[in-house]
């Protein structure tokens, strides 16, 4: 499955911004602080969108529910 797949329904981040990809998603980690990325809600995060990228099917719901999980923990939430 493409990098470029899109989620069901958008992940909202602050600044009124959403990922609507798993790529987005995946850079979204990537610009946070290197020590944020190594957090374990972060590292569940990348590592469900690579299993998304790699399989597809359940893991693009677990991705976004780990994506929404990892920004909750972080009180990123859009």
């Amino acid at each position: 499955m493409p990098w470029s797949t899109a989620f069901d329904e958008p992940i909202p981040v602050p600044n009124r911004r959403k990922l609507l990809t798993l790529q987005e998603a995946a850079d979204y980690i990537m610009q946070l602080p290197e020590d944020a990325q190594h957090e374990a809600h972060w590292q569940t995060a990348i590592e469900t969108l690579i299993s998304a990228a790699e399989t597809g099917g359940g893991w693009m719901m677990f991705a976004r529910i780990a994506m929404l999980r990892a920004l909750n923990a972080d009180g990123r939430c859009g």
